[in-house]
């Protein structure tokens, strides 16, 4: 992020990642079975929040759990159960997500599309910012819990009144979750909060990550 806006770039979650004994990116994850899984949903989701266009490499849209062999079919089998079915879910609704909201592409390479809320939460380990588009269309808040404890009442600052939409949680039971979440929409208090007017209490769910579209 430190130069992010000076030039135009891709995001790589390549080939070159999951080969040549690195492992795929779901068996690099740290943790049992189930944080692995949440952990790659927070990995896939945060590749979408973030400005620069995307490169996701064959296996990871649903959790291949072998690293990629050039000889060999994708495990293709893996989806007869139900939290790769997730994680095929999961990016499946993050790319309609992407291309429903102008806020997550048209200015990747432009400072004005981005905006941090809040990244000095170490003690949480808890990050908030915006993705912004064009003149008129709405914003996109991504906020991150990158432990694995759920966090509560989590007051975020927003420069808007009004319903704040859940637009996808990675915890959603759907895509292999515990189904922590905000019931799909959140309102604006007049409490000011991060050098904002407004603010937002936040259900965040373990190692997930957590869009909201702003009111319109």
């Amino acid at each position: 992020m430190l130069y992010a806006f000076t030039e135009n770039f891709i995001l790589p979650l390549s080939h070159d990642e999951v080969t040549h004994g690195k492992g795929s990116l779901l068996a690099k994850m740290p943790g049992d079975d189930w944080q692995k899984f949440a952990n790659l949903r927070l990995l896939l989701g945060t590749l979408i929040a973030q400005p620069g266009k995307k490169l996701l490499f064959m296996g990871g849209e649903f959790g291949q759990w072998a690293e990629w062999n050039h000889e060999t079919s994708l495990d293709w089998h893996l989806l007869d159960h139900a939290p790769h079915r997730g994680i095929q879910k999961w990016v499946a609704d993050l790319h309609r997500l992407y291309k429903a909201e102008p806020a997550l592409y048209e200015l990747d390479f432009d400072g004005a599309g981005f905006e941090w809320i809040d990244v000095s939460d170490a003690a949480s380990s808890i990050i908030s910012f915006l993705r912004k588009g064009k003149g008129g269309s709405r914003a996109v808040l991504a906020a991150l819990n990158l432990t694995p404890v759920p966090r509560r009442e989590y007051r975020v600052g927003v420069s808007s009144a009004g319903l704040w939409e859940e637009a996808l949680n990675s915890d959603a039971k759907e895509y292999g979750g515990s189904g922590l979440g905000n019931k799909g929409r959140v309102e604006a208090q007049a409490i000011p909060f991060h050098g904002r007017p407004w603010s937002i209490s936040l259900t965040l769910p373990p190692l997930g990550i957590v869009f909201f579209r702003q009111p319109a």
